[in-house]
């Protein structure tokens, strides 16, 4: 079943909607959606090299697009559905205080996030709720996505055919380290904050 689904993945990256796709999957990615546009990525720049700068600067638009939304929903949905919440429990205190550290340091968690497998979601989310910059938060989201998005590209076109080659090698092996570092991301979420 993995190799079908790599096998459809490779074609759907050859086909004329691969861009929309690689868009669409990079912008919900970053406020709502679990898989990352790696799945598409991937399989674009090794059916199609030469492109690897235009997929990466689409992945990288997409998911800063889809990171102010995220944004916004941490922003308009805290005052709505979330600050109600935080009384009915006596936390606004405590938020507040979770509020004030990540507005001091919130840049460096939301760099992380975007440069790694962490569920950049939920930092995007929690910027707007707890009022993050919005220039620092757009900053360091254009520097961490592009790093990330851009990095894997380039590694892709530079060194494609031998990757390809391992890729359909350990097929298995890496879904597992994929599913394992995604994981483990939502439970480092769940742990720090």
């Amino acid at each position: 079943m993995l190799r079908r689904l790599y096998d459809w993945t490779m074609s759907l990256a050859a086909t004329r909607h691969a861009e929309r796709a690689l868009a669409a999957v990079s912008f919900v990615e970053s406020s709502v959606f679990p898989i990352p546009p790696d799945v598409l990525l991937i399989p674009m720049v090794l059916a199609n090299r030469r492109r690897w700068v235009r997929y990466a600067l689409i992945c990288t638009i997409a998911s800063i697009l889809g990171a102010l939304l995220g944004y916004a929903i941490g922003h308009f949905l805290l005052e709505t559905v979330g600050r109600p919440i935080l009384a009915f429990y006596n936390a606004e205190d405590s938020f507040q205080k979770v509020t004030d550290w990540y507005n001091v340091w919130g840049g460096w968690g939301i760099l992380f996030a975007a440069v790694t497998p962490f569920p950049y979601k939920v930092l995007t989310i929690f910027s707007g709720a707890t009022g993050l910059d919005l220039f620092t938060f757009v900053v360091v989201s254009i520097v961490g996505r592009g790093l990330r998005f851009f990095l894997v590209s380039w590694l892709l076109y530079h060194f494609g055919e031998p990757i390809r080659t391992f890729i359909e090698k350990h097929l298995g092996l890496l879904f597992t380290l994929f599913m394992i570092l995604l994981i483990g991301g939502f439970v480092a979420v769940r742990y720090m904050f």
